[in-house]
């Protein structure tokens, strides 16, 4: 089961996967008060003005979610995550070993919680036959989960289709974050291959879902967020 005390529309992760700081101002401001939760990655943090909208969002009293899979030397991830932390970042991703993670864990301060990347949801397990890893994709998440809490991050992003096994295996207290979510009448996979409606990532025990193209790209953006946060409010009940 979901974590029980975050409410439905904090449990929405809108990803800002635009090509500048002003389409995503744009999306922003056409939300509303819908989304309190926001993604900001790897295409705006090639972009001009990413902390200034990072500073924005937070000035908005906006939870933001940096997902840049830290994956460096340890005392580089580190001081990476320390800026972030003192920049009031809730969420930031780390991708790498046993000594990146704790580094990751141990150099967060404030409320900034360190997520570790487990595998895409772009990758099926054939990807993962491709790039050498001779598990199955399930085993994979489930030990880098049970790797990631051991080192001290807070949670994993995990596709809907492991986080059952990871709530049952890994603990309770592991905050778990699913990408890679289509609503069921916005079920084009495009690169993403391990997907999940909303209700169906809720009730396997996903504590938050992050939403892009089904948000960015609809004729609606706000009416679209709105009926997500309904299903995961009845979803959650």
């Amino acid at each position: 089961m979901p974590q029980t005390d975050i409410a439905a529309r904090d449990r929405l992760i809108v990803a800002l996967d635009l090509p500048t700081a002003d389409a995503a101002r744009t999306l922003v401001d056409q939300l509303g008060d819908t989304v309190v939760f926001y993604k900001i990655g790897m295409e705006l943090a090639m972009a001009p003005g990413f902390f200034e909208l990072l500073a924005e969002l937070k000035a908005r009293r906006k939870q933001v979610f940096v997902d840049l899979k830290f994956f460096d030397i340890p005392e580089t991830v580190a001081r990476a995550v320390r800026n972030l932390s003192e920049r009031g970042a809730d969420f930031c991703t780390v991708h790498g070993n046993q000594s990146i993670m704790e580094a990751a864990a141990a150099a967060k301060t404030g409320h900034t919680r360190v997520l570790a990347v487990t595998a895409l949801t772009s990758l099926d397990q054939g990807d993962m036959d491709d790039l050498g890893f001779q598990v199955d994709i399930a085993d994979l998440v489930l030990s880098r989960a049970r790797r990631a809490l051991e080192a001290g991050c807070d949670g994993v992003v995990s596709s809907g289709l492991e986080v059952a096994r990871l709530k049952a295996e890994a603990g309770g207290s592991l905050v778990c974050v699913t990408p890679g979510i289509r609503p069921v009448e916005n079920r084009e996979e495009a690169d993403q291959k391990r997907i999940m409606t909303p209700t169906d990532a809720i009730r396997a025990g996903a504590d938050y879902l992050v939403v892009g193209r089904p948000v960015r790209d609809a004729a609606d953006p706000r009416a679209t967020a709105e009926a997500i946060v309904a299903e995961i409010k009845a979803a959650a009940a």
